[in-house]
Order: C-alpha cells, then sequence, then structure tokens
C-alpha cells in the first residue's frame, strides 16, 4: 500500500512495529458490520465496531465490540467504573476523535480515552477493526490491539454472539 493510501491508524501501527493486514471495500455508509464482515470473508464474531462513550462523571470511554452484539450499557458502565454511560452524539464523534462514523477506530484517537474490548476478542487469534475510514478495515491480533489501545478486556454484550 502507498504511503499516501495509509490512514491515521496504519501510521501508528508502523511507527510501533505492530503487524496488521489491510483490507479495502467499496466504501458505502449504508453497509452494516455483518454485511462488511461478509465482503471481507470473515465470521462476523472477529469484526469489531468502535463505540464512543460518555460517562455520569463526564468522561469518555471506547468500546470495542462485535459488529453483531449490542453494547450493554450497564455493563459498560460497571467495567468504566461510572454509575452510567450514554453513546455520544453522531454529531459530536469527529471532532472528540478525529473519526468519522463507520470509520472510528480505537487507534490513533485525537485522544486517547480508556478503551475496553470485548472478552470474546481474546479467543481470536487475529480480529478486525476500522482502518479509520468508511471502506477499510484492519486485521490484527487481539493483543497488538489491546497493547496499542492501552485496552482492557471486558464483558460488555448483554447476549453473547
Amino acid at each position: 500500500m502507498k504511503s499516501k493510501d495509509k490512514t491515521n491508524v496504519m501510521r501508528v501501527l508502523d511507527s510501533k512495529k505492530i503487524k496488521y493486514e489491510s483490507h479495502t471495500y467499496e466504501a458505502d455508509s449504508t453497509l452494516t458490520g455483518e454485511q462488511i464482515a461478509g465482503i471481507l470473508g470473515e465470521d462476523a464474531k472477529k469484526v469489531f465496531k468502535t463505540l464512543v462513550t460518555q460517562g455520569k462523571s463526564g468522561g469518555y470511554y471506547v468500546f470495542v465490540v462485535p459488529v453483531e452484539a449490542e453494547l450493554d450499557l450497564k455493563k459498560a458502565a460497571k467495567a468504566a467504573g461510572e454509575k452510567s454511560i450514554s453513546m455520544i452524539k453522531q454529531k459530536d464523534l469527529l471532532g472528540l476523535t478525529g473519526y468519522v462514523h463507520g470509520g472510528c477506530s480505537p487507534i490513533g484517537m485525537k485522544k486517547q480515552f480508556p478503551t475496553f474490548i470485548h472478552e470474546t476478542a481474546g479467543s481470536y487469534e487475529m480480529m478486525f477493526v476500522s482502518a479509520g475510514k468508511v471502506g477499510a478495515q484492519i486485521e490484527l491480533s487481539p493483543e497488538d490491539l489491546l497493547k496499542v489501545s492501552n485496552g482492557k478486556l471486558a464483558d460488555l454484550v448483554s447476549i453473547e454472539c
């Protein structure tokens, strides 16, 4: 991949010498996570989405969950040590993270927020997260994602997928 085609996520991973594979597909903001997994030819359980929330205290938190699952806000609050957590408004995402909806990655945000990755990620050799723009995913080991995002594994969904 030419360096001009690299996303900020890829540049961060390169700078930290973390191995990854990039995957691109026809960018379409109407695609669901499950459809993206299908395009990649991967099990949707290994493809994760990045969600940004705000706690009752005012702090921001990042949660990475399988695309076919929904974030359990009570479990998310417990993991973050908050009384409650709510999703941030979509219009606030770019200014807060530097990423647009559908292209948000737990790697390379404007500011590093506490990050929690659903515990099932730990059972995979490789997993997928957004590469920082719509139409691009990266495949990397859960251990490397935990390291680069300073993340923690946690139980974050109500029904296992």
